[in-house]
């Protein structure tokens, strides 16, 4: 199927970070009229809104009647609903509801995101491969149980937290004792809305991503990211939702294996299957956080959308019609453009602008601005900001990813770092995302561990 370019879609975008300008860029560059709902007025994909000839609005985004009755008045024709609450709560089945195609994954099929509990048990029960020791709890007891026979673990909240609800021994969790007492937080506060905790055996070695787009049974695999979650530099700090992250020009990564990526696609193929045989067939952008280890790889969960920074990595040098691509993911007809998703050989590095204080006292409400001129291969995508009377201001999250794009992995690393001081404003970020120096100690690691160096 070869889907018509001449014909402008009204395509409407819901959510407003970084991720989804970068959609919202690549929709417009694709020939759509651009809609949006957004939680506050995003500076950039309002006006990429008005320079297409659409429209916005700013609500309730995990509204699925809200956003479902602006889309019917618009006469939209495509939806992608982007970010992790917004599926959560049914934003694309209301669309659907509506009559209008959805080329993002339903509330049932985005549980593998939004139940952590769920997607432990289903890809067992499927035999998925590269699934760690695992164990699902209601009861203190029985978790501090697990705990003792495990010995170092990760332990996760079984719902949504932002990505910040994970925390792991020898990281954030120092000793049995602070385990067994994040779990018991985690089961009386309810952290993440649902009651129960997932604890999994410590996984050590280095995490990277594969995200694909799925139309139901059909996959196209992107290429490899890693991203740098930890909040400072030398990888220390809190879990945030991303401080940045690298992809390399021939989309894998240093210190991976052919054989490494074959065994995560062997995964996702095992996943998507899975889905399908409990009648949730995934329609979207599936994320697989992946982790090298002594044992091979091992998957650590799945994402039911683009990553964030990832999305700024894999689009920035995608070569292709992102809208054919959603349309074709939505009516289960990827097979028939597979020769159209392409992505240019091309290097990129992401680092994120934060607020000072980010992420444990994050200053709100401070003005920020451009200082000086962003061209060439150098990129910025607007995330958790708002836009006040011509003035953008921060709101306490991740501020401004910028990326740099070239044919090598250290080029794409200094356009990227030069970037970071073309913003004024009480911002700072993580200078050594992807530097050679944080590379190299990467394959070191995991020959290392391994016993192979690549």
């Amino acid at each position: 199927m070869v889907w018509r370019v001449d014909i402008m879609t009204n395509f409407l975008l819901v959510g407003n970070g970084a991720r989804e300008h970068i959609i919202a860029e690549k929709a417009v560059e694709s020939g759509a009229k651009l809609f949006s709902c957004m939680a506050y007025k995003h500076p950039a994909i309002s006006r990429l809104c008005e320079k297409s000839g659409g429209a916005y609005k700013t609500c309730d985004i995990c509204n699925p009647s809200e956003v479902a009755e602006f889309a019917g008045s618009q006469g939209i024709e495509l939806a992608f609903a982007s970010p992790d609450e917004v599926l959560a709560k049914g934003v694309s089945d209301g669309l659907i509801r509506k009559g209008i195609p959805c080329a993002s994954p339903t509330q049932a099929a985005s549980r593998i995101e939004w139940d952590k509990a769920y997607a432990r048990e289903l890809l067992s029960s499927h035999n998925v491969p590269g699934m760690p020791k695992f164990g699902i709890f209601l009861d203190e007891t029985e978790a501090a149980e697990f705990i003792d026979a495990v010995g170092d673990v990760a332990v996760k909240p079984a719902g949504l937290t932002g990505g910040k609800g994970v925390k792991v021994s020898g990281v954030q969790l120092n000793g049995r004792d602070e385990a067994v007492a994040y779990a018991k937080e985690v089961l009386q506060s309810g952290m993440g809305g649902l009651p129960q905790v997932v604890i999994e055996e410590k996984l050590v070695g280095e995490e990277f991503t594969l995200q694909s787009f799925v139309d139901g049974k059909i996959f196209i695999p992107m290429p490899l990211v890693q991203d740098f979650k930890l909040a400072y530099e030398g990888d220390t700090g809190q879990n945030t939702g991303g401080m940045g992250s690298y992809s390399c020009a021939d989309h894998r990564l240093p210190f991976l294996s052919q054989d490494d990526y074959e065994s995560a696609i062997r995964a996702i193929e095992g996943s998507i299957r899975a889905m399908a045989s409990e009648a949730n067939r995934f329609k979207g952008v599936l994320y697989g956080q992946f982790i090298i280890t002594k044992d091979g790889v091992k998957l650590i969960e799945f994402n039911a959308r683009f990553g964030d920074p990832e999305a700024m990595n894999v689009l920035s040098v995608f070569d292709g019609n992102l809208i054919d691509v959603f349309k074709a993911m939505g009516k289960g007809e990827l097979g028939g453009i597979r020769g159209q998703v392409k992505f240019k050989p091309l290097a990129t590095v992401c680092k994120y602008l934060v607020p000072d204080g980010y992420p444990e006292k994050p200053l709100k409400d401070q003005p920020i601005k451009i200082a000086g001129t962003i061209a060439g291969n150098l990129r910025y995508y607007f995330a958790s900001v708002y836009e006040k009377e011509g003035q953008i201001y921060t709101t306490g999250s991740r501020a401004v990813g910028l990326v740099g794009v070239a044919p090598t992995l250290g080029e794409a690393e200094k356009i990227a770092e030069r970037g970071t001081s073309l913003f004024t404003g009480r911002l700072r970020h993580r200078s050594d995302i992807a530097n050679e120096q944080m590379i190299k100690a990467k394959v070191d690691k995991i020959a290392k561990l391994t016993g192979i160096k690549n």
